[in-house]
């Protein structure tokens, strides 16, 4: 029986109307309704399993990022939450900074794995690269050796009329003996008619290479007429050339030099010592045989040169000297022509460098006059030497005069002074 309701008197006879409730009971029964809710939540709450590192809302759904949070309750479950949460994202990794102490030499890591074969190459272009200097080195030095730079000086000095020839015998002598070994020797053949300088080249280059070489027995200067005269046996001839080219080049062999052989008047030669020459110069010789220079001096193919001097002898210096092309281009052409024309008398002209050696003019013989005067120890006056070269023979052709025998009679004429 409630507080509130009065008590019912005994002995009462008459029924009684049913008091009306109280004010407080219709407060505290939704009190006791929401007192009971709020224990069901927090035995839920004791019951559900805590995840590591959730606190003791972790039941209720994460929100996400940017959202707000959720400002009611719900009464889902955990299966429930944990459908109804979104995907987790996969964090970057981010890359590990690498950290060195102030005091510590820093290394930078490895990237990759080298390869042994690259390592091989760079060591092959290493040694190359190394050949490849001491290479140049080495032919600065082997052509030192020479002196080629006197060598044109003498020859400049010493040659009238010649400057292309000359020009052309230091060029092709600095390119072959640049290097000591060589696949086959050089042969320079030089041509033209009488008394142009044929054997003052050869005498030339034969004294300049006995002082450089410091050696005379490695200069070989061989005469047709004199070491084989038309009445010696031709078969002796050669046997006995044969054997002095075979010393000379072993000798040079032994002292790793290249020597020099002149040979001079090979027109008068028999066909036996052109053979002979023939086969020293080829390349399947031993290697001291292809370590070697040979001179040939004649006069054959003189006439041709002769020709070509007058045909050009219209063309003034100062035409000539405005066009160097063209006249290079006509030096090749004589050279040809003279080639084709001894490569026909003797297979041996066809492995031959040709340099023609041309007629000389009147102011040449004059030169010749006075060095020849000066030797002699006569004093060299313009006027004598000039009333000397006189009385030689001259062809004149556009008011030019080139002498028909060079300088060949000039010591001769000196003589008789």
């Amino acid at each position: 029986m409630d507080r509130g309701q009065p008590s019912a008197e005994p002995g009462a006879a008459e029924p009684v109307a049913a008091a009306p409730r109280a004010p407080g009971r219709s407060v505290m029964a939704p009190l006791r309704a929401v007192v009971r809710l709020r224990r069901r939540v927090c035995l839920q709450r004791k019951r559900r399993p805590l995840t590591p590192g959730a606190g003791p809302d972790a039941g209720a759904p994460a929100p996400r990022a940017g959202a707000e949070q959720p400002q009611f309750f719900t009464f889902d479950g955990p299966a429930e939450l944990a459908s109804r949460a979104p995907p987790s994202r996969k964090k970057r990794r981010r890359s590990r900074v690498v950290l060195y102490p102030d005091s510590a030499r820093r290394a930078r890591p490895r990237a990759e794995h080298r390869s042994r074969a690259q390592s091989c190459l760079l060591l092959l272009v290493a040694i190359v690269g190394f050949q490849v200097l001491n290479a140049i080195e080495n032919l600065d030095d082997n052509a030192l050796r020479y002196d080629l730079d006197g060598l044109e000086k003498a020859l400049r000095r010493g040659v009238f009329g010649q400057p292309a020839a000359v020009g052309r015998v230091v060029a092709l002598l600095r390119d072959y003996l640049s290097t000591h070994v060589h696949s086959r020797p050089l042969l320079l053949a030089l041509h033209g008619p009488s008394g142009v300088g044929k054997s003052h080249v050869g005498r030339l280059l034969a004294r300049h290479f006995r002082a450089a070489l410091e050696d005379g027995a490695l200069v070989l200067q061989y005469h047709a007429r004199h070491h084989c005269p038309a009445a010696r046996a031709p078969q002796a001839c050669r046997e006995e050339l044969a054997h002095r080219v075979a010393a000379v080049v072993a000798r040079a062999e032994a002292e790793e030099k290249t020597p020099l052989l002149v040979l001079d008047e090979v027109e008068q030669m028999p066909p036996a010592l052109l053979d002979e020459l023939h086969g020293l110069l080829q390349p399947q010789r031993p290697p001291r045989f292809r370590n070697a220079v040979y001179v040939l001096l004649s006069s054959a193919g003189g006439a041709e040169v002769t020709r070509f001097v007058l045909q050009n002898a219209s063309r003034t210096p100062a035409a000539r000297a405005r066009a160097p092309a063209e006249q290079r281009r006509e030096e090749e052409e004589l050279r040809a022509a003279l080639q084709a024309l001894l490569a026909r008398a003797h297979p041996l002209w066809q492995a031959a460098a040709v340099v023609p050696l041309l007629l000389l003019d009147k102011r040449d013989v004059v030169s010749c006059f006075r060095d020849e005067m000066a030797g002699e120890g006569f004093f060299p006056e313009q006027a004598r030497a000039e009333r000397l070269a006189e009385q030689l023979s001259y062809y004149r052709v556009a008011g030019r005069e080139f002498a028909v025998t060079g300088c060949k009679q000039v010591v001769a004429r000196v003589n008789l002074l």
